[in-house]
């Protein structure tokens, strides 16, 4: 298993897929949106997520489901940083942000990963940030804000577009002193992409591994698995499960409960083809 170079000590030892828990601290996320707005049930529900088996908690204060409008900085801080301050110092936590000052505010509040879906295309001062971190980056494949992305799902090869986009955005990382070894992608499922967009990803998803860096995917609840007509979770799961079959460093999951049961049947089969 590959994982980034700055990961706790006791994540980079295991050899499976590793589960990030989703905590929207927002008012409007397609799947829980104002479920956790206020600090008490955001910790309440980090606190699930880890007794469900959480490796890590990857806490988001701006809503990117598709029209979503942007907030402001100070709003955003507002949401998650008392959230990530209050959390239990031995948690690992990703800040889910595109902005450069909300990912230093919250990696000094205690964050230990910048997920940043926009891969510094939408605060040109990110790479900087997250050099002066020095902290695992993930870097997500974006073309525009929740507003406009759609329109911008054009591709020749979406396999092969992504890729280079990706690969594009890592080398420019890398220029701003970034640690290429601390980076991991994300294909960036139902960001500027439709369903068929979606599938083809993840039906090539080894293909990912050309970059030479851990890849996270986030599927959890999409609208392409909702719009199959079945239970959202329980597709989640299936693609969990295909997923830590090829050996993906990390999902980031809503149900982390039913991840983790997947992932962990999984490690047994393996241990015992072996």
């Amino acid at each position: 298993m590959l994982h980034p170079l700055g990961l706790p000590e006791h994540l980079k030892s295991l050899d499976r897929t590793l589960v990030m828990g989703v905590l929207n601290v927002t008012p409007d996320s397609f799947s829980d949106g104002g479920k956790y707005l206020d600090v008490p049930s955001a910790i309440a529900h980090a606190q699930q997520l880890i007794t469900d088996g959480a490796d890590i908690i990857d806490i988001g204060g701006e809503s990117t489901r598709p029209g979503a409008d942007r907030i402001t900085t100070e709003e955003e801080l507002a949401r998650v940083i008392p959230v990530i301050k209050a959390l239990d110092k031995s948690t690992v936590i990703s800040i889910d942000t595109m902005r450069s000052e909300v990912a230093l505010a919250a990696v000094d509040a205690g964050a230990t990963i910048i997920n940043d879906v926009s891969g510094g295309m939408a605060d040109l001062d990110m790479f900087e940030a997250v050099a002066k971190s020095d902290v695992p980056y993930i870097c997500m494949h974006w073309r525009g804000h929740s507003q406009e992305m759609y329109a911008k799902a054009d591709y020749l090869n979406v396999v092969e577009d992504v890729i280079e986009e990706l690969a594009a955005r890592v080398e420019l990382a890398v220029f701003a002193g970034i640690d290429r070894r601390k980076i991991v992608v994300d294909p960036g499922l139902g960001f500027a992409k439709l369903p068929e967009h979606n599938w083809a990803l993840l039906s090539s998803i080894l293909d990912l591994s050309r970059l030479g860096l851990p890849v996270l995917v986030g599927a959890s609840r999409k609208r392409f698995l909702k719009d199959l007509g079945v239970d959202p979770d329980m597709a989640t799961h299936a693609v969990t499960a295909y997923l830590a079959a090829n050996k993906v460093w990390a999902v980031r999951v809503h149900d982390v409960a039913g991840s983790v049961s997947v992932i962990r049947a999984l490690d047994e089969v393996g241990d015992i083809s072996e």
